[in-house]
């Protein structure tokens, strides 16, 4: 009489550890891009400010200042959009994750709907 309700319960058990796996996989995999997307515009950061410092450092009269005044300015603006640009990015691969497990979680919900409809039978049949 247990016989099928344990069954059910083992392959319930298991779909979730898969989906489980597969969820951990897919997060793994939003991290790694979020990560990549980061790292580039770091490196992308650190060779604007690096070059703007090496123009700084050449500075010798009013004019290569008042040059340097509109590259900060220029630098600052450059940075600004790509800080926006970078959040846009990391937003939609959140989003592009976020739709990922919430289409992994629907099979389930209607396994778990499955299993409780099940265990409800067996408790009307036991208590007969």
């Amino acid at each position: 009489m247990n016989k099928p309700f344990d069954s059910q319960m083992f392959a319930y058990a298991r779909q979730f550890a898969d989906n489980a796996f597969k969820a951990q996989a897919l997060v793994l995999k939003g991290l790694e891009q979020t990560v990549g997307l980061q790292l580039a515009a770091l490196e992308q950061h650190s060779h604007a400010a690096a070059d703007f410092l090496l123009t700084a450092g050449e500075a010798r009269d009013p004019e290569a200042l008042r040059g340097l005044w509109d590259k900060g300015v220029a630098l600052s603006r450059a940075q600004a959009e790509q800080g926006v640009a970078l959040s846009q990015n990391l937003a939609a691969v959140g989003r592009q994750t976020v739709e990922s497990l919430g289409a992994m979680v629907q099979p389930l919900t209607a396994a778990n709907d499955a299993v409780a409809a099940n265990a409800a039978a067996a408790r009307k049949t036991s208590a007969r």
